[in-house]
């Protein structure tokens, strides 16, 4: 690459060959008499700076030389943010009042602080959750918002419990000289800030510095390596704007958009000849983004021949939609000799595999899930098949212990303790000596209550089952319980709250489903149905993911990988673009959805199919959707949606 000095900004499209302008440009400065110790490259993880290093290396290694000789030259810092802002924070902690060798705090540990912090504070216990005072304290950070500033920006009640919370928690880290996974990268902003000596010093250290993924940096990050190079302004990053798709975890795609505004001598450079995908794939990849308007203007170019064009399908209902997806995987893999491996089935949401999980154990087609917990793992999903095996045999103590106080309802671990010590002196199981008014006599009035309230449950669901529908009985297991309630208090109005409320909507999607198909529905069919699926595929998943299986994931979690054929399902507004988007009403909201998609569709290498169902299961209820307006724009009809309707293949009836 000619230019060697100055801000550079490299716009590598998908399928472009990104990491690989990043580590020859590496290469070129080294050859060209940069030293080696001088340049810091920095990634996203640990994956991408490994495999960076080690191309480097194959690069400028002499000849003759191989990988096991001993190589003492020096050699660039290729790190991902993190590791680099622990090496800075180790030298230089005991500026912000941390000792040298401060500990740095994992999930775990973070949640056992937060409790403390919450017991002193004397909250009670539904106000303000430990992982939710955790998820609103990390996005406050990464958004480099210190504990006294959290007060004016919190609106809720819980984020001012969080505001309040946050003081104190934050100085108990230092207290016990620890700092958080994102603290790792405020305290290096700060140190900067508020220590301009050391700032100048670490800058001092490097002569250039390259970012890669640069669509992805959140503040932080941006502002980290604004002070590191403001000095030699030899600054090259490489993104590609139309694959910003994590601002939900604070990634700010107007970095990448302004890095002309930054540095105004920057030199531009386009990569767009795509080695990936065919140009039919292509063509709509390219139709699709132009409809965001702000972005850098570029079109990915094939390298490959036109190929096959995508095909998209519109079925009845999802269950037409799984079964036709998973028929076409069948007969690649069965008359086209396709490996398991080369197919990928791309979801927007962690609620839509379940369906396409139920099909491929039907065939028997090996699958791994990346990006997404099996439904069938989630622990709303356990807590609910757990009440339908102790309804079914009221004799399963370990369902029965699962769901005794799920939601509380006043049975807590004294009163569950006794209990048990009761039931095993007698022999019984624990049910029976709840069912024992003088067994119980001496108990607690708060916890006799919760017993008769578990009865009243037992007796509603048996009823329901026996004499009216499965679906009906799972909505009222639902209601009665209060589960959805106890999401809506336990949980921060977030992405984590609406997709464990999405799971119980699509628990009772599967039993109507299986109430549809089956000859002769009964709560003991459904959950041998249940329990099967779970032993052929549940301890076999992480064996799964070194094995020749089907790819389900997430768009998210596809984001960095190809597949020769893949298949996107459910391409409906409220799923692509998701409802929190559609809903908000703010254009830059669904242009991150498009990006998305656009992700998706260029994940693709030689055969892409993108599906729809025309109606989808509500709380058991078939409702119509509305067909994906992305689907509009990328077939050139976005002008007119009702022309998608009539034009496209109609598949399953």
């Amino acid at each position: 690459m000619a230019t060697l000095r100055g801000p550079l900004l490299v716009l590598a499209g998908a399928g472009t060959g990104k990491t690989r302008v990043v580590t020859f440009r590496i290469a070129n400065l080294i050859r060209n008499g940069i030293d080696p110790s001088r340049i810091l490259a920095v990634t996203f993880t640990n994956k991408a700076a490994g495999e960076m290093q080690e191309r480097v290396g194959d690069l400028i290694r002499p000849k003759r030389s191989t990988k096991k000789d001993k190589d003492d030259s020096p050699k660039p810092t290729i790190s991902t943010f993190h590791s680099q802002c622990v090496r800075i924070l180790r030298q230089h902690a005991r500026a912000l009042g941390f000792p040298k060798k401060f500990s740095i705090y994992d999930r775990s540990d973070q949640e056992s602080l937060a409790r403390s912090v919450l017991r002193e504070l004397r909250l009670p216990g539904t106000a303000l959750r430990p992982s939710d005072m955790l998820t609103i304290i990390s996005g406050w950070k990464n958004e480099s918002v210190l504990p006294d500033q959290s007060v004016y920006l919190a609106g809720t009640d819980r984020e001012h419990f969080a505001a309040a919370a946050y003081r104190r928690y934050q100085a108990a880290l230092k207290i016990q000289g620890a700092m958080d996974f994102d603290d790792l990268l405020l305290q290096t902003e700060i140190l900067f800030e508020e220590h301009p000596e050391i700032r100048d010093e670490e800058a001092s250290k490097y002569d250039h510095v390259l970012v890669d993924e640069y669509q992805d940096t959140n503040g932080s990050q941006y502002r980290i390596t604004r002070h590191l190079t403001e000095k030699h302004r030899n600054f090259c990053v490489v993104g590609d704007d139309d694959q910003s798709i994590y601002a939900w975890r604070g990634a700010d795609v107007t970095h990448i958009l302004n890095f002309k505004n930054d540095w105004p001598d920057a030199k531009v450079v386009y990569l767009q000849d795509n080695y990936r995908s065919t140009a039919a794939i292509l063509e709509m990849a390219n139709r699709l983004i132009s409809y965001n308007t702000v972005r850098h203007d570029k079109r990915l170019i094939a390298s490959r021949p036109t190929g096959k064009r995508p095909r998209i399908e519109q079925y009845k209902d999802e269950i037409t939609e799984s079964k036709s997806v998973v028929a076409q995987i069948t007969h690649l893999i069965d008359n086209e000799h396709v490996q398991p491996r080369d197919v990928a089935i791309l979801f927007r949401t962690n609620e839509q595999p379940r369906l396409f999980e139920t099909e491929l154990r039907k065939a028997k087609i090996p699958y791994v899930m990346l990006g997404s917990q099996s439904f069938f793992d989630r622990k709303e999903i356990r807590d609910l098949i757990a009440y339908l095996k102790w309804i079914e045999q009221p004799a399963d103590e370990v369902s029965l212990l699962r769901v005794i106080n799920t939601p509380p309802r006043g049975l807590g671990s004294k009163t569950i303790k006794t209990l048990v010590g009761r039931a095993v002196e007698r022999g019984v199981p624990v049910w029976e000596v709840m069912q024992d008014s003088a067994a119980i006599a001496d108990l607690p009035t708060v916890a006799r209550r919760g017993i008769d309230h578990l009865s009243e449950i037992a007796m509603s669901v048996r009823q329901r089952a026996d004499h009216e529908s499965l679906t009906d009985a799972m909505r009222t297991l639902i209601e009665r319980t209060a589960y959805a309630e106890e999401i809506s208090r336990t949980y921060e109005k977030t992405e984590e709250r609406e997709a464990r409320m999405n799971s119980l909507e699509e628990m009772v999607n599967a039993i109507g489903a299986y109430e549809d198909g089956a000859a002769k529905p009964d709560l003991t069919g459904f959950l041998s149905e249940i329990a099967l699926a779970g032993r052929e595929m549940g301890n076999e998943k992480d064996k799964l993911a070194k094995q020749n299986a089907v790819w389900l994931l997430t768009m998210h979690a596809a984001k960095g990988l190809e597949f020769p054929h893949v298949f996107m399902v459910g391409l409906e507004d409220g799923i692509l673009p998701h409802s929190r988007s559609v809903k908000s009403g703010d254009e830059n909201d669904i242009a991150e959805e498009r990006r998305l998609c656009y992700v998706g569709i260029t994940r693709a290498q030689e055969i892409l199919t993108l599906s729809l169902a025309l109606t989808r299961r509500k709380w058991g209820k078939p409702r119509p959707t509305t067909p994906s307006r992305f689907l509009y724009e990328i077939t050139g009809k976005a002008d007119n949606p009702n022309k998608y309707r009539k034009g496209a293949k109609r598949g399953g009836g």
